[in-house]
């Protein structure tokens, strides 16, 4: 007799709903506000069919999969209600159920719909997230090129396989709880029992549940056949490359193959033998094992057999075309199936004259770093406080009087962080203070005022009050220099006109007056009515929305101000580069993103940690760190803008025609991506070789330059990514932008490029460079000999760093201020390796910024130190001559000599002993306090100076091939060629 529940009143009802729809919406409100403003804001950028299609797509994905999961689970459910035997045998177990039963079955249907609605809810929230590979798999494209295994297109692999695994995995997840849901339902009405006399399975239940578990055994069969195109995929122990090996190949997919037709023979056992003939689980129970034992001895012990017995004793002649087709599909995947690599011998080991007169790399030697400059532009161009420029400026290039230039370049942004606390109050902060104004760049490889830079563009006005001591006449002219979006726009801003028609929002200092101006663009969304303001107002949390007088008809929010995240937020498939970069394209101040379509399921390709392949020393300085993601395929397939002024989100197709890209176009609508030939001329000038692609390029290159199989398994000949060799630094050397002409290169070229060292040494392997050549680009490998002894960038480094003349000299410096090591380049001219490294110095005192005031160079043995490049190369010469040694005079022998021995003077490391020996002891007494012991330091080591300048002088006629001059004020060296008097601490 079924035991009806208690019923709830109306009134108890009723609150029970009102309470049900406050909790329903307050957790729908957030997110219906989220969506509400989202679209507002992809109709401001006129991307809505992107917001659209993601959301249809998402709602699509999870009423389909939440729906079809309750819906399989329920039925399953209603069937094991169905199926429940009417007459059960009395017993102790049953009896303990009867109560539960008594509370299922009245209300069965709320029960089960509930437990339904639950499965529902969750694979419905899961399918949603899986909209990005739906959207590829339903838009899916043809590589044209096939696998060299299956013949199949790689397309299948990109597009279609990883949704065939979620699908697959969604399928054993809903046959797994419908076995636990039925089984549990057939336990409490009986039709499965563990205790009495006779069967303890119904024939319907038996039925039921066997069907369930050949249904799973069935997907077994699918997900085998399934793993043999992800043998394709998968990572190969014995060659530390991906994709199927000899084993795989011979073994394990046969394995694969019959494992996948015994499972197809033991589903069918398993209906058959459990209810047709034996009517028990017995013999089920033998099949399944025998799966499993299948499974063990097919797919486990006879692979390993093969691996250990056959492979392993000859794994380089058995692996070899294996090994060929990693190799080729690396190359293929990331855009390395192009790369020219030319032999650089590097056999001058004498500098020669024609440094000084070289016009195409020398001339053009990028001096500013543009990682430790940003506080010297803060300092020179800030004018207000509140202005900044990000933490690492960058580099573009123009061309002046006919001729490219770099530029270390930067815009005046607005750092909300910089507001004094008055300023911060929420109408300052959010409609007055809006933008920040100008562009501001110089000339990379020119210093002017005791060691900053020339700036050429910038300035606010002649009335601002700053002064620059050597200005260029050259200007980059920009029309509208006002930046409402930027990388420090991480605030909301509302613009438009204020109530008495005055002007509202500062713009910029004029003498003593400061200006005033109204947002007159295309960007932001209307806040002009009451419900718009009310929408914003939750939003953010804000009741000045509501609240403020600022507010009119003309009102504006402009919001996702910063231009990776605008982009980021309009194309949701790209992964962006970490380093935007701002531009004057036809006298508007552009950002310019790089955009990469990517994928993880390219056949034989290596697998790649993104995060990792893309960080380096500046990482997180100016340039956002990548998500830690593997990938085994990447194309810089878009170029992106987004207009500093109106914050327009603009994107371009870039390169050869891309199948990922193309998916992604067709399944917004085919408009979303313009063409390639879209892209404006002056815009095109200033696209630059993606500085995160080249990092995962180099890294592959590592050991994916090395062609020939065999020659790959030995690694002989593999290469690594040096260590950064500035001080205190652990990370790798960033690459570095440089406007030079290599050896093979026809003309002076803007590339990107990074030095390369055999692996475990030190020594210099290979230079390489991306650039853009007519538009396209192009990757190039300057590769020296294996033999080669010509130092790599910490050898050279250290060169510069410790040498007899340098060290007593920064060591003073570092006394009474500090010394920061720029970037170190490695240019490959007059047939051997120069190396540059400026070093910058800034004082202790407050609000210094630093100053270029010396630069180091080494070519081979030599090295010079001098304030200025030419300085430096000059002393560079003079020691080699000193040394006795002669420059090459035409094209250097691939068998030129090293230069004799260095010649050292007693005097003068005695008297460069003293001075390190002073500033031992000063900094000792000046850390005791002792300033009887201080006097007596501070005067021993002006003594032991002018023992070291008097030691020099007298060397001078047969000084150190080290010995350089110290930088003199006027950045030439000294008459006599010898030293001034280092600056005093």
């Amino acid at each position: 007799m079924r035991t009806p529940l208690p019923r709830m009143s109306r009134r108890g009802r009723m609150t029970l709903i009102v309470l049900a729809c406050v909790v329903v919406l307050f957790i729908l409100l957030g997110w219906l506000v989220n969506a509400w403003t989202d679209y507002l804001w992809f109709s401001e950028v006129s991307y809505t069919e992107v917001f659209t299609t993601v959301l249809r797509t998402r709602l699509g994905l999870f009423a389909i999969f939440g729906v079809g999961m309750a819906l399989v689970v329920w039925i399953n459910l209603w069937l094991a209600f169905r199926l429940r035997p009417m007459l059960r045998m009395h017993s102790t177990e049953q009896q303990s159920l009867e109560r539960y039963r008594g509370i299922i079955s009245p209300r069965f249907g709320l029960w089960s719909g509930l437990l339904a609605a639950v499965v529902g809810l969750f694979g419905g929230l899961s399918a949603q997230g899986q909209w990005k590979q739906w959207l590829l798999f339903s838009n899916a494209q043809s590589f044209g090129t096939k696998d060299p295994q299956f013949g199949v297109d790689l397309g299948f692999y990109v597009f279609q396989y990883p949704f065939w695994r979620y699908l697959l995995g969604v399928g054993f997840t809903l046959v797994v709880l419908c076995v636990l849901g039925a089984l549990a339902m057939h336990y409490l009405f009986g039709g499965v029992r563990l205790q009495g006399a006779g069967e303890r399975m119904t024939a319907a239940a038996r039925a039921h549940l066997t069907t369930l578990v050949a249904l799973f055994i069935v997907l077994k069969a699918v997900a085998y056949f399934l793993d043999q195109r992800g043998l394709l995929l998968a990572h190969n122990d014995a060659t530390n490359l991906y994709g199927a090996g000899y084993t795989d190949v011979n073994a394990l997919l046969p394995a694969k193959e019959i494992l996948a037709w015994i499972s197809v023979v033991v589903a069918v056992a398993i209906l058959v033998f459990s209810n047709a003939f034996i009517r028990n689980l017995v013999w089920p129970g033998i099949a399944i094992g025998l799966l499993a034992l299948s499974a063990i001895a097919v797919g486990g012990i006879y692979p390993a057999a093969v691996q250990t017995f056959t492979v392993k004793p000859n794994l380089r002649d058995k692996e070899s075309a294996y090994i060929e087709r990693s190799i080729d599909a690396t190359r293929d995947a990331f855009g390395l199936g192009d790369v020219q690599t030319m032999q650089y011998p590097s056999s001058a080991a004498v500098p020669p004259e024609s440094l000084l007169s070289d016009t195409d790399t020398v001339a053009n030697i990028r001096l500013l770093d543009p990682s430790i400059v940003s506080n010297t532009y803060t300092q020179l161009q800030q004018v207000r406080g509140f202005y900044d420029f990000t933490q690492k400026l960058d580099i573009d290039r123009y061309t002046t009087d006919g001729n490219p230039q770099d530029y270390v370049v930067g815009v005046r942004e607005l750092d909300y962080n910089n507001l004094t606390p008055q300023q911060s109050n929420w109408q300052n902060q959010h409609t007055v203070f809006t933008h920040g104004y100008g562009f501001v760049a110089a000339p990379a490889n020119q210093i002017v005022c005791n060691g900053q830079p020339e700036f050429v563009s910038g300035f606010l006005d002649s009335q601002t009050g700053q002064t620059n001591c050597q200005s260029s006449n050259d200007q980059i002219p920009v029309s509208q220099p006002r930046i409402y979006y930027g990388e420090n726009m991480n605030s909301y801003a509302i613009v438009g006109k204020a109530q008495n028609g005055k002007d509202a929002e500062y713009d910029r200092p004029s003498g003593s007056n400061d200006q005033y101006v109204t947002y007159s663009g295309s960007g932001g969304v209307s806040v002009g009515s009451y419900l718009r303001r009310v929408l914003y107002a939750y939003k953010y949390k804000e009741t000045n929305f509501l609240i403020s007088s600022v507010f009119n008809d003309n009102s504006k929010i402009l919001y996702v101000r910063d231009p990776r995240q605008r982009v980021q937020k309009v194309a949701p498939f790209l992964t962006l580069d970490g380093d935007p970069y701002p531009a004057v394209v036809n006298d508007h101040v552009v950002w310019i993103l790089d955009g990469y379509t990517t994928a993880s399921t390219y056949p034989y390709s290596q697998q790649i940690d993104l995060q990792s392949a893309t960080s380096d020393t500046l990482t997180g300085e100016g340039s956002t760190r990548q998500a830690q993601t593997d990938i085994n395929y990447l194309r810089n397939s878009v170029k992106a803008t987004v207009d500093a002024y109106t914050g327009k989100v603009t994107l371009y197709a870039f390169g050869q025609s891309d199948p990922v890209l193309n998916a992604w176009n067709k399944a917004f609508g085919g408009h979303l991506i313009q063409p390639s030939s879209a892209i404006p001329t002056e815009l095109a000038k200033h696209f630059r070789y993606p500085e995160d692609q080249f990092k995962v390029q180099r890294e592959l290159l590592t050991r994916f330059h090395v062609k020939d199989p065999s020659q790959f398994y030995s690694g002989q000949d593999f290469w690594q990514v040096p260590q950064d060799p500035a001080p205190g630094t652990a990370a790798n050397q960033a690459p570095y932008y440089l406007l030079a002409k290599f050896p093979g290169q026809s003309q002076t070229t803007f590339q990107l490029t990074s030095a390369m060292t055999p692996r475990g040494r030190q020594n210099l392997a290979a230079l390489v460079t991306g650039s853009y050549v007519d538009g396209k680009p192009k990757l190039e490998i300057l590769q020296l000999p294996p033999d080669t002894q010509v130092s790599g960038p910490g050898q050279a480094d250290q060169k510069m760093t410790n040498d007899n003349s340098v060290r007593p000299q920064i060591s003073l410096l570092q006394n009474s201020a500090t010394v920061i090591y720029g970037n170190l380049l490695s240019l490959p001219v007059g047939g051997g390796m120069l190396y540059v490294e400026p070093l910058y110095v800034q004082s202790k005192a407050q609000n210094a910024y630093p100053q270029l005031k010396y630069v180091l160079v080494n070519f081979g043995q030599y090295v010079g130190f001098a304030d200025s490049l030419q300085g430096a190369l000059t002393q560079l010469l003079n020691s080699a001559k000193s040394a006795g040694a002669t420059p090459p005079t035409g094209p250097p022998p691939s068998n030129a000599n090293q230069p004799p021995p260095a010649q050292t003077n007693p005097e003068v490391d005695a008297a460069t002993q003293r001075i390190d020996k002073a500033l031992t002891d000063l900094k000792s007494a000046q850390q005791s306090g002792d300033f009887t012991k201080y006097g007596q330091a501070l005067q021993e080591l002006n003594d032991a100076i002018t023992a070291y300048q008097q030691a020099r002088q007298s060397a001078s006629a047969t000084p150190s091939p080290s010995g350089t001059p110290s930088p003199n004020s006027s950045g030439s060296p000294s008459p006599s060629g010898t030293p001034s008097a280092p600056p005093s601490g």
